[in-house]
């Protein structure tokens, strides 16, 4: 449950959600991407921000900046909101962002510093308008992941069948924790990160047997501890896969009568799944 007692009001007022993950090429980028074009599609207003350095979400919607980037909401410079799409908004992402990490080791409030930004500016940038924050992390659990955690009202890490994959769920299980208690209010001993883990298996193909391992393994814990935060299955299919190097959105492709038609299954199957992350978080 969240500590309400210890929030800020702005973020009550809308959902901050975090995709990140410990192993790389699990597909956070892409369902961040295709998760927020659902919503927006929806008619929710979407703030993208882009903490990876590598940049490919901001790249989805042909931005390649340099100057007023996220990074700035590390180092007390000005950040550019861009609408990108109708009910889309981005804050571009930074290639020094791993630079801006390195020059922060030392300061003792250097995973707080997002949710510092964000409160300073709520008013001035307008943040009340948007419904959804969608945060895009780096593969790992290093400062600019962390800062994303802080303001998160949900974290989802995508799972996928290899065999490190059901093991990155408790890699990721285990840094949260010990950064939940970490970051305490000294006062009443109630942590300020109050995110919500949550987890998605992904690329998942039924017929094949590390698919079918992740998910009995999954099952398994879920009915041994009595809960469950799998949020759902992403099929493994090429035209999701894609999307993001394609720069067309799954809720795009939907338009497309012909493609429906060919792919139905695998659109109604995500429809379910971002359906339940919606109906959940």
């Amino acid at each position: 449950m969240y500590n309400r007692n210890i929030e800020k009001g702005w973020r009550n007022r809308m959902k901050i959600i975090t995709f990140a993950a410990i192993k790389g090429g699990v597909g956070k980028t892409t369902l961040t991407f295709n998760y927020g074009e659902w919503l927006a599609r929806k008619g929710h207003k979407v703030l993208f921000i882009d903490l990876d350095h590598q940049c490919n979400l901001t790249q989805c919607y042909n931005i390649y900046e340099s100057q007023n980037t996220i990074a700035n909401a590390f180092k007390g410079g000005n950040v550019d909101i861009k609408q990108v799409k109708e009910n889309i908004s981005l804050i571009p992402g930074s290639v020094q962002l791993d630079s801006v990490e390195r020059d922060l080791e030392n300061s003792d409030k250097k995973n707080m510093l997002l949710y510092l930004w964000l409160e300073d500016n709520y008013e001035k940038k307008k943040l009340g308008q948007f419904d959804y924050i969608l945060i895009d992390c780096r593969p790992d659990f290093a400062t600019a992941t962390k800062n994303a955690v802080a303001v998160s009202h949900a974290i989802i890490s995508p799972l996928t069948p290899s065999e490190f994959g059901y093991n990155a769920k408790f890699n990721l299980s285990t840094r949260l924790e010990a950064f939940r208690k970490d970051v305490i209010d000294y006062r009443t001993r109630e942590s300020y990160i109050t995110a919500e883990l949550y987890f998605l298996a992904n690329m998942i193909r039924p017929n094949y047997g590390s698919s079918r391992e992740l998910l009995e393994a999954l099952g398994l814990e879920a009915k041994e501890k009595g809960t469950d935060n799998l949020l759902g299955i992403v099929p493994a299919k090429e035209l999701f896969n894609h999307s993001t190097i394609d720069k067309i959105s799954i809720a795009d492709m939907e338009e497309n009568h012909e493609l429906y038609q060919k792919h139905k299954k695998f659109f109604t199957e995500l429809e379910q799944t971002f359906s339940k992350i919606y109906d959940t978080i």
